[in-house]
């Protein structure tokens, strides 16, 4: 069936809503042993689909994932909730770096607008990734690693939290490679709705001023088909490339999204240069009705320039029919990062704030791995991550594709711990492992930590950590944990507003305790 943009099939999402509450139904768990949480989501999907419904004036159909099928739908994919692992069971933890923050701005605006997000949209990595950590630079390699830990301010006395912390090298902006952008950019029907075009056309306003003479900008945009609309130009040609930018417009309401990027890719593998970086940033609502509509074939169809080292951005504008699945595999399989736009606000930390972190990139394929030591942990959990899990013999095959960082970026893993009775001593070895874009050299680096750097209370634990574990449970609430089952939005509310108060100058810290407050209002009146 195919499912037009004007369509209003109600039923679909409410048929797939009914079988994820069934499946949600059918789940039973033990205290820390959980299994992995996929298909199990106790929040009505049909409650969040009709009110998204009344927000956005779209039907929201379902959460399937969809690839090669015609789908203009809000759907997003549940990739489960990481267990709790016995250490004489398997000691490793592996998984890819990530720096996207996506989720995070797309359940912001659901709850600015009075609403839950869908649970499957909520990936706890990138909530707490939205963050800044404030972890000291690397002195001589790409990354530092910075280990810490404290008592769970959630859950029973017994469990701990042990923050992984790596940061990456700070480069100026006038430091950074010259770059070849080639923008793709849908401008299909849809994107006229909520004023997505013209939030990407303000977006593309502020980015103009960042540019430098070096550098050279094409655009390309696509609806039924797709064209060229800007030759590659040099970044100071301001009046050629804001002309272009001006004469963005809707057209149309197939969106060939694949032929956009087909033809983004064939014109950025003409810029490719030694020394140069070339990045396609696809700006778009995500939704994809003609020709390739999966990520997996549309990257099959430009898999040859992904190979030639053309790395991508994806940037989400819209909410209602908007397919994050698409977006963040696009990312994800096309060696790119992802972000969400919702304000000019957000435009301006994307395309000024973060340009430099989006556009060099120093590590290709990082993977992490924790090695902890099964005589001091008995158990541990990774919160988030469950879609950039890597196999523990992985971590040493370079061939395995992992995550890309950028220069400045910070990533940050949280694991929930139990400790044997009265264990002490080494209790986990962190491992970092990279290819250096320059290059190609394989690093790898180590860091070992040690139970007795643990913070003996939460409270002495620094503000950023206090910050990171209330986003964590804030996320893993709105995603119906089954590890958050007797928390509450009330009790992250009270470390919000501690953590507010020791980070007086942080306006996102301050935004994510009024957050926090609008979800506890939301959650009461959802169960009144």
């Amino acid at each position: 069936m195919t499912i037009s943009k004007t369509g209003n099939l109600r039923i679909v999402g409410l048929v797939v809503a009914l079988a994820l509450m069934l499946a949600g139904c059918s789940a039973m768990y033990e205290a820390d042993s959980a299994p992995n949480q996929a298909g199990a989501t106790p929040y009505p999907q049909a409650q969040y689909r009709m009110a998204a419904d009344a927000r956005y004036g779209f039907s929201t159909g379902g959460s399937a994932t969809v690839n090669d099928a015609p789908y203009d739908a809000t759907f997003f994919k549940n990739y489960g909730v990481n267990p709790f692992i016995d250490t004489e069971d398997d000691r490793y933890s592996t998984f890819g770096m990530d720096v996207d923050t996506a989720s995070y701005t797309i359940a912001r605006r659901f709850v600015t607008d009075g609403y839950r997000p869908d649970p499957d949209s909520v990936r706890v990595e990138e909530f707490i990734n939205y963050f800044k950590q404030e972890y000291e630079p690397p002195s001589a390699e790409a990354f530092a690693i910075h280990i810490d830990g404290a008592p769970s301010p959630f859950g029973s006395d017994k469990h701990w939290l042990m923050r992984v912390g790596l940061q990456g090298e700070m480069i100026d902006s006038h430091e950074r490679a010259d770059t070849s952008l080639v923008f793709v950019i849908d401008i299909s029907g849809s994107m006229s709705m909520e004023n997505r075009l013209g939030l990407v056309k303000e977006s593309l306003g502020l980015l103009v001023g960042e540019l430098r003479p070096n550098d050279r900008v094409g655009v390309v945009v696509y609806g039924s088909d797709a064209r060229v609309l800007l030759e590659p130009t040099s970044g100071d040609n301001e009046d050629a490339i804001m002309e272009a930018v001006h004469r963005l417009r809707p057209h149309g309401w197939s969106t060939n999204a694949a032929a956009g990027l087909r033809l983004g890719y064939q014109m950025a593998q003409g810029l490719i240069a030694p020394g140069r970086t070339t990045r396609v940033v696809l700006l778009s609502d995500g939704v994809a009705n003609d020709g390739h509509t999966g990520s997996v074939s549309i990257l099959e169809d430009v898999r040859s320039y992904v190979d030639q080292g053309i790395q991508i951005s994806t940037i989400g504008f819209g909410m209602g029919n908007y397919n994050d699945v698409l977006m963040e595999r696009l990312a994800d399989d096309g060696n790119g990062n992802y972000a969400h736009v919702d304000t000019i606000n957000q435009a301006h930390r994307v395309f000024v704030e973060n340009l430099t972190g989006m556009l060099q990139v120093i590590a290709k394929d990082a993977k992490v791995q924790v090695d902890f030591n099964p005589d001091v942990v008995s158990r541990y959990r990774l919160i988030g991550y469950e879609n950039r899990r890597v196999a523990d013999q992985d971590f040493r095959n370079d061939t395995v594709d992992a995550g890309e960082v950028g220069a400045g970026h910070s990533v940050t893993a949280l694991y929930e711990l139990k400790f044997h009775e009265d264990a002490s001593g080494q209790m986990a070895d962190v491992f970092l492992r990279y290819e250096d874009p320059k290059t190609g050299k394989i690093e790898e680096i180590h860091q070992g930590f040690n139970r007795g750097q643990m913070q003996s209370t939460v409270e002495a634990a620094s503000a950023r950590f206090q910050l990171d574990s209330a986003v964590a449970e804030y996320a893993e609430l709105m995603r119906d944990s089954y590890w958050a089952q007797d928390g509450s939005f009330e009790d992250v509310m009270v470390l919000a507003e501690r953590v507010s108060a020791l980070l007086p100058d942080d306006q996102d810290v301050a935004e994510f305790a009024a957050l926090v407050a609008q979800a506890s209002r939301i959650a009461e009146r959802d169960r009144s």
